[in-house]
């Protein structure tokens, strides 16, 4: 299957099932012609000099668009490996996001998804979205709304999207918007045509975006059951909703992307990388519950009121990847009560719609020949979507061969790490005693400090030997410091790097588990593992000190599903809470 390769060829799909966007439709053939969809209709006849496709037992789609995403480098060439023609990023670095753009309006990255942005987050001084490691600006008062909403259209926004989160629902607390502030940037992104989407992840939150004016939500909710009026409520303020499920899952503790790895047809095309974050979920804090049902039920609720729907996956977090978990999300949205027609129309007309991209989203003579062909009927089974045959941005087609072949290249250079022996020195499994009372370790760089300083936090740790081991040894680590805010997840304490160099993985996959002997005062811990193919995050675990020496034991496994072949670094942390910290290590080893 190839495209045409004349400008004036035509591309004829015949005898699929074709979903518009709205509903399926009474024809069976597309034609494509330059780019646009010449003709649809009922047995219309192919160019005998294009290139026609046999879509027996297939459906036709118009290409997905996915209203939630943030984008990074592969980002859109991925999504449109998955059938996502179209991302809608919330929120990314804006000189990216306009050399992006500036690239598509001149004809070029036609191998990516299509995109759209929201460029710099609007968020306050320490608050979500400025703990990705790069300076943006924040906002501090209702005064310097219109100024800050006029920044970000001329740095290139396509709308606003606005930060109303103090993260008390799920972890530390943060800085966010005033709610007279938050109003004002909404208002005054109304008054330059512009929607606002408010990232908002409580039930309060969501009631007090949509009473300041907001066009959009970001996000559902899973804090608490809605109101029994949620839906109607957010209906009558005709205002969106993007519910992200995939992440309301992950940051229940569900690895949201596990379904899709065990889909045959789209795993293959998955590398390392992509496969640990799949495996992956937010790491639930101790006494930050989380109810999915409750997203479930606020679904429900808008369907009855008639609320507008939209999917988005919020890739690339964990548990999610772009293109691919937007398949997901219409699994879920199904699951939570959408007909198959109505996720669908989620994907495709209604983001089309809300979003003024009239030029696709729907099989229409005149649009873009943005095209999606499935095995299957994935109106009677939403799954099938993941069944791709082929797809099509602008009537060219995908060439997913090659695509697979780059995954093939990246899985080959993991392959040689997984072949890599043992570091020298890693023997015995043991990393520190402390016995000769000094932080020396049998293999690897050694101890480094490591707090979220690296990502703009102003934590700050330090360690020493000190003489009091565990089981009466003679030595142990003593790692102390000081939480402070700055940063949405905070950290402090010691790595162990197990490389010669910070960043050089190691395999240690032949150990099952890490071990080690730990007190301090009471407190909850981190154990943080870095690895290669799970970068840049860490996978976290939590441990409990108290005054008298505990041994502790983790599996490597138990980290997401990790397996150590190529480990980078290993963080013993505190940085639940803000305040001062001390604890002891002893006895680290792998076993």
């Amino acid at each position: 299957m190839s495209s045409p390769t004349k400008a004036d060829a035509t591309l004829t799909i015949q005898g699929a099932r074709i979903f518009d966007g709205r509903a399926v439709i009474p024809a069976d053939t597309v034609v494509v012609e330059n780019g646009k969809i010449r003709d649809v209709g009922r047995m219309l006849k192919p160019d005998p000099a294009g290139e026609t496709i046999d879509g027996a037992g297939c459906t036709l789609l118009p290409g997905l668009i996915d209203s939630h995403t943030h984008i990074m480098r592969g980002s859109l060439s991925q999504a449109l490996a998955f059938g996502v023609t179209t991302e809608l990023d919330m929120g990314t670095d804006c000189k990216i996001a306009a050399d992006v753009k500036r690239k598509q309006a001149n004809g070029e990255l036609m191998d990516q998804a299509d995109l759209f942005s929201a460029g710099t987050m609007i968020t306050a001084p320490g608050g979500h979205g400025t703990e990705y490691g790069m300076a943006i600006p924040t906002i501090t008062g209702p005064a310097e709304a219109a100024a800050f909403v006029d920044a970000r259209i001329t740095e290139g926004s396509d709308y606003i999207k606005v930060i109303y989160d103090d993260g008390t629902s799920y972890g530390p607390s943060r800085p966010t918007l005033s709610k007279e502030t938050l109003r004002a940037v909404i208002r005054a992104a109304k008054g330059r045509g512009k929607l606002s989407i408010v990232h908002a992840v409580t039930h309060h939150d969501c009631r007090v975006a949509i009473e300041c004016g907001c066009d959009g939500l970001a996000h559902l909710f899973a804090n608490q059951m809605p109101d029994k009026d949620f839906g109607q409520f957010v209906a009558t303020a005709h205002v969106f909703v993007i519910p992200t499920l995939t992440v309301v899952e992950s940051l229940c503790g569900v690895s949201s992307g596990q379904s899709l790895l065990d889909h045959e047809g789209l795993s293959r095309y998955f590398s390392e990388t992509d496969r640990a974050n799949l495996k992956r979920a937010f790491l639930p804090l101790p006494g930050f519950e989380q109810n999915y049902g409750a997203a479930v039920e606020a679904i429900r609720q808008l369907r009855r009121a008639g609320a507008l729907i939209l999917a988005g996956s919020d890739a690339p977090n964990p548990g999610t990847l772009h293109g691919a978990s937007l398949h997901r999300e219409l699994e879920l949205l199904v699951q939570a009560g959408l007909t198959p027609s109505e996720a669908l129309a989620a994907a495709t007309s209604v983001p089309a719609q809300i979003f003024d991209l009239s030029d696709r989203g729907r099989i229409a003579t005149g649009l873009r020949a943005d095209l999606l062909l499935v095995e299957g009927d994935p109106l009677s089974d939403i799954t099938a979507t993941r069944n791709i045959v082929a797809a099509w941005k602008r009537g060219q087609l995908l060439n997913r061969t090659e695509y697979l072949a780059s995954i093939g290249r990246l899985d080959a250079e993991d392959k040689l790490l997984q072949e890599m022996p043992p570091p020298h020195g890693s023997e015995s499994g043991l990393v520190s005693d402390f016995e000769d009372m000094t932080p020396t370790t049998r293999f690897g760089m050694g101890w480094v400090v490591s707090t979220d300083s690296v990502v703009g936090g102003n934590s700050h740790s330090a360690f020493r030997v000190v003489a009091e081991g565990a089981n009466r040894s003679a030595g142990s680590l003593l790692i102390e410091g000081e939480i402070l805010p700055g940063y949405a997840f905070p950290w402090a304490g010691a790595m162990f790097v197990p490389g010669a160099s910070r960043m050089q993985p190691v395999n240690l996959s032949s150990r099952k588990r890490i071990v080690f002997w730990a007190k301090g005062d009471p407190a909850t811990h981190r154990i943080m593992l870095y690895a290669k193919s799970y970068w840049p995050v860490p996978v976290s675990r939590f441990f409990v000190t108290d005054r008298e020496w505990r041994r502790y034991a983790f599996k490597i496994s138990d980290f997401d599903g990790m397996d150590g072949h190529d480990l980078i670094g290993i963080t013993f942390a505190a940085g639940l809470k803000n305040g001062k910290f001390a604890f002891h290590i002893d006895d680290v080893a792998f076993e």
